[in-house]
């Protein structure tokens, strides 16, 4: 199966851009991008999903790359368009994983649609703001931090302003640039990785998410420190929780809670793991555990 692009009626004039790839016949597994980011799917996993016999299917979210936007989203609306997305394809059952963004995203699937969703993997996934015994922003690099307490407590157009700002600067920046505007987020082995052909990708994606707009980055940020919609503490599907120790975007605490409040959750904490060390290194190994679950 060729990589496909195709556009989703999501309803109320809403469109969303979604792209497979891998086994047409595979098992389908959804996949939640980072924050920013859009619908692109690395080469790596394709070749892993075509050996493993697997369907990738991807999107992207409300207000990133072509997909329109929905003002003032929680957490939770994604399932109105994971619904709408599976419906048009023709799929009923089907696995998720999310890394870092994607992270709450895919909880929410797991969370509201158990009776489609058979497992989730949260790689570097941020817990919900305010969560009980959880420093929120205890750990995260600067840019996080100025982020996140802009998204709290500032005035809805000058964070508007400053997100604009700061995806403009994004779109333009080379991958060389953009380490340096992360640089403050950056753990030695996030750097690696970054400097890689696997960072490379990460660029374009999310180059590709910002190329029209900057609402999905900022509704993104918004929607992490609001309600979420849910509990993950109500996800009762087989879940998995990878993170890092090294990670300055999502510290280690946030998936320490999630793997603490996820009924049964399957963790893996990783000392020497940065922020996006399972997504460029144990995907082969996400997938061959989601696979099980059909």
């Amino acid at each position: 199966m060729t990589t496909q692009i195709s556009v989703i009626d999501a309803g109320g004039g809403r469109r969303l851009e979604v792209m497979e790839a891998g086994d047409r016949s595979g098992l389908p597994i959804l996949i939640h991008h980072g924050t920013p980011g859009g619908a692109a799917l690395a080469e790596v996993w394709v070749e892993d999903a075509l050996e493993q016999g697997l369907r990738l299917i991807t999107f992207s979210r409300a207000g990133y790359g072509s997909s329109s936007r929905s003002p003032e989203r929680d957490v939770a609306q994604v399932t109105d368009d994971v619904t709408a997305i599976m419906d048009s394809l023709g799929v009923d059952r089907f696995a998720t994983w999310g890394m870092s963004g994607g992270g709450p995203h895919t909880l929410a699937c797991a969370a509201l649609m158990p009776e489609r969703v058979v497992a989730v993997s949260c790689l570097s996934g941020v817990a919900p703001y305010p969560a009980e015994g959880l420093d929120w922003l205890a750990g995260m690099g600067e840019l996080n931090v100025q982020d996140f307490e802009m998204a709290v407590s500032g005035d809805p157009e000058e964070v508007g302003a400053a997100v604009a700002r700061e995806a403009a600067e994004m779109r333009s920046a080379s991958p060389e640039q953009m380490m340096e505007q992360m640089s403050s987020l950056l753990s030695a082995a996030d750097a690696d990785i970054l400097s890689s052909e696997f960072g490379a990708f990460l660029h374009r994606q999310m180059v590709a998410g910002l190329e029209h707009s900057s609402f999905g980055l900022l509704d993104d940020n918004l929607a992490f420190v609001r309600p979420w919609g849910f509990d993950p503490a109500d996800i009762l599907v087989p879940a998995q929780v990878w993170q890092g120790s090294q990670d300055l975007m999502v510290p280690f605490a946030h998936g320490r809670w999630l793997a603490d409040r996820i009924p049964g959750a399957e963790a893996h904490l990783v000392p020497e793991f940065g922020h996006m060390t399972a997504v460029a290194h144990h995907l082969p190994e996400v997938h061959r555990w989601l696979a099980t679950y059909f």
